[in-house]
């Protein structure tokens, strides 16, 4: 599919971030402490566990409300709906009916989003296991994400801001 100037970078910015991400020593620490119990889904995880450290302490970040946030996310996404990928056009309508986003703040949320994707996966992951992982060992994964998320946001601003290129109008 082809896309816009404005999708392309936002996809080159969601996959820089995952390679920050996944490269961090901090997220890999943190992946390599939840490996014995999921193997291969501890990245996973971890990035389930992070996304309810940002939900669950969103005012801190944004001045925005997480819920304005969410449903404008829930727009945005909507409106392009024709060029997402088909596993999302599907689950688009189950996200936004349940609240993903706002709810991964809340452990009951994170529970189920959790469990339904140990329910989707080939393999016995254990991943509906998670939450009570998370709650045993919840100073841990507060403290990885704590020390993580603020360098994400230097590099997500520094690499957004490479990317806009100034215009020179000539006369």
């Amino acid at each position: 599919a082809l896309f816009s100037e404005g999708v392309r970078a936002g996809i080159n910015l969601h996959r820089a971030i995952d390679q920050f991400t996944d490269q961090h020593q901090v997220v890999r620490s943190a992946v390599e402490h939840l490996r014995p119990d999921y193997r291969k889904y501890a990245g996973v995880i971890v990035d389930m566990y992070f996304d309810h450290f940002l939900a669950s302490g969103w005012s801190r970040w944004s001045d925005e409300p997480l819920k304005i946030f969410t449903s404008r996310m829930y727009d945005v996404l909507m409106y392009s709906f024709s060029v997402l990928p088909e596993r999302t056009r599907r689950m688009l309508p189950h996200m936004m009916e349940h609240d993903w986003l706002y709810n991964y703040g809340n452990f009951e949320g994170l529970h189920q989003a959790l469990s339904g994707m140990a329910r989707r996966t080939p393999f016995s992951s254990n991943m509906e296991t998670a939450t009570r992982k998370l709650k045993g060992e919840y100073d841990f994964f507060a403290n990885s994400f704590e020390r993580f998320f603020p360098e994400l946001i230097v590099f997500a601003t520094q690499y957004r801001n490479e990317l806009i290129v100034p215009v020179h109008i000539s006369n």
